[in-house]
């Protein structure tokens, strides 16, 4: 049996909800075995909106910094913000007792795998992207392992620490209602229904070029677009095309009402396609605008035939019409790939290294 110390977990992530659903999927089942949980996260990210929603789960907000690739005068404030949240963590850590640190990373993970270190408490740290994210490089010295999405992603990794576990999806997903879904969009069912998503916070690019291609999408498909925050464009009330800035509870209706997608191209958002076998059309971020992680995604799946792929540089009205439009002749090989993908043990291999690093620390 274990002691009670050993029953107190904390996890860590955001910035991004990529960075949080993770947690989210692991979140329930250490509250299932009677774990004290707790969560470490930035002050105004969106993982505190999307954790402070769950009971039995203690949030403690600390300062950050942005890990930015580009030059600003913020910048030079950075480095002292993260010896602030190191500094909180070290604190937060020292009064909540954890046995073990699970980080999904993002900027707010850093101090606290680093406070983790510090104060003696394993940690294991989850990487979602074909490439390690540079939060999850800073990491990386100071866990005792580090957990592989794709299997590619191990030669970018220690190899004493790293281990492929693939993707955690989170079991609700799995439950959705398709009628809740088709009611909770004002939807009737009657054409296959296409989701656009733009990732946590909406592309203006995918938005603006669904908007222009609407009329004869709507040919094809009815459509649920979420769009992010502010995004919504109210003077748009047209039959088949329902809009909302963000969905949280209904999201699991609203994916077993979905035939088609299009999405960028985050990790989390992808894998959890894939294993509810929804064919998609990818347009990852540009380069321009990221460290290319989205592409490297994207390409990934093309190559496997789990998605198409649209690059947002050279992106117009007329291609994305038709690429929508040929996903429904490419489902029947897509889903037949899909098919082959199991994702019911991923969860569990995380847990059990999880459990293997609390008992050996």
């Amino acid at each position: 049996m274990k002691k009670k110390k050993d029953k107190r977990i904390l996890f860590t992530g955001g910035g991004t909800a990529g960075h949080v659903i993770v947690n989210l999927a692991l979140i329930p089942y250490y509250q299932e075995k009677g774990y004290e949980v707790d969560y470490i996260g930035s002050y105004e990210g969106i993982e505190r909106n999307l954790i402070g929603k769950l009971e039995g789960v203690t949030y403690h907000p600390i300062s950050t910094g942005k890990l930015r690739r580009y030059m600003s005068k913020e910048n030079f404030k950075d480095p002292f913000k993260v010896l602030k949240g190191t500094m909180q963590a070290y604190r937060i850590l020292g009064k909540r007792k954890a046995s073990v640190v699970f980080s999904k990373g993002g900027f707010v993970s850093v101090p606290v795998v680093a406070a983790a270190k510090l104060r003696g408490i394993p940690s294991v740290i989850h990487e979602s992207d074909f490439t390690p994210g540079l939060a999850n490089k800073l990491s990386i010295p100071f866990t005792k392992k580090v957990l592989a999405t794709f299997p590619e992603t191990m030669k970018y990794l220690p190899e004493k620490k790293a281990a492929y576990v693939g993707a955690v999806i989170r079991d609700e997903l799995f439950n959705g209602n398709k009628k809740a879904g088709l009611a909770f969009a004002g939807l009737s069912g009657e054409k296959p229904v296409l989701l656009i998503m733009g990732g946590s916070g909406g592309s203006e690019k995918i938005n603006a070029t669904i908007r222009e291609a609407l009329d004869e999408l709507l040919k094809h498909f009815e459509i649920i677009h979420i769009c992010g925050n502010g995004k919504v464009d109210s003077s748009l009330r047209v039959p088949g095309y329902a809009q909302f800035e963000y969905v949280h509870d209904e999201l699991k209706d609203i994916f077993a009402a979905t035939d088609f997608v299009v999405s960028r191209a985050g990790s989390n958002a992808i894998f959890e396609f894939l294993a509810l076998q929804k064919p998609m059309l990818l347009i990852p971020l540009s380069r321009g605008a990221s460290r290319g992680d989205q592409i490297i995604n994207a390409n990934s799946f093309k190559k496997k035939n789990y998605a198409k792929v649209l690059e947002e540089e050279t992106l117009t009205t007329k291609q994305l019409i038709d690429e929508a439009v040929a996903l429904k002749d490419a489902a029947p090989v897509m889903l037949d790939e899909m098919k082959k993908y199991k994702s019911e043990e991923s969860r569990n291999k995380v847990i059990e290294i999880i459990e293997s690093v609390q008992k050996n620390r």
